[in-house]
């Protein structure tokens, strides 16, 4: 382990914010390196990347607003940002403003599912 960090998810998301890669290696912890690989597999399909949000939230500005919602799974909000126009842009600016926390949010949730279907919560 470096920094307390699995290398094999450096390897997987070389990409991923510190907090994300903390969070995945508390949590998988005491498991054996192929199933850590099997989680990062089933992992990085589901994950969002949070540049993505970006970039769709601002899609917001020049098509369609909520892209983004819709992208992590909030189809509520995303009917919502669709019909009044992002909010009338408020919600888009601030959803611009918090991207990083959102894809968080959506990747933490996908972690814990992740872990359940593989039997290697703790």
């Amino acid at each position: 382990m470096t920094n307390g960090i699995h290398p094999i998810l450096i390897r997987y998301f070389p990409d991923a914010s510190i907090e994300e890669l903390t969070t995945i290696s508390n949590r998988i912890s005491g498991n054996t390196d192929e199933r850590i690989e099997q989680f990062c597999m089933l992992y990085r399909s589901r994950r969002r990347d949070p540049q993505i949000i970006l970039l769709t939230c601002f899609l917001g500005f020049v098509g369609v607003a909520g892209v983004h919602r819709f992208l992590l799974n909030q189809i509520g909000m995303g009917l919502i940002y669709l019909f009044t126009a992002g909010l009338c842009f408020i919600g888009t600016i601030i959803d611009i403003l918090n991207y990083k926390e959102l894809a968080l949010e959506y990747n933490s949730r996908q972690i814990s599912d992740v872990l359940v279907m593989l039997n290697m919560v703790r």
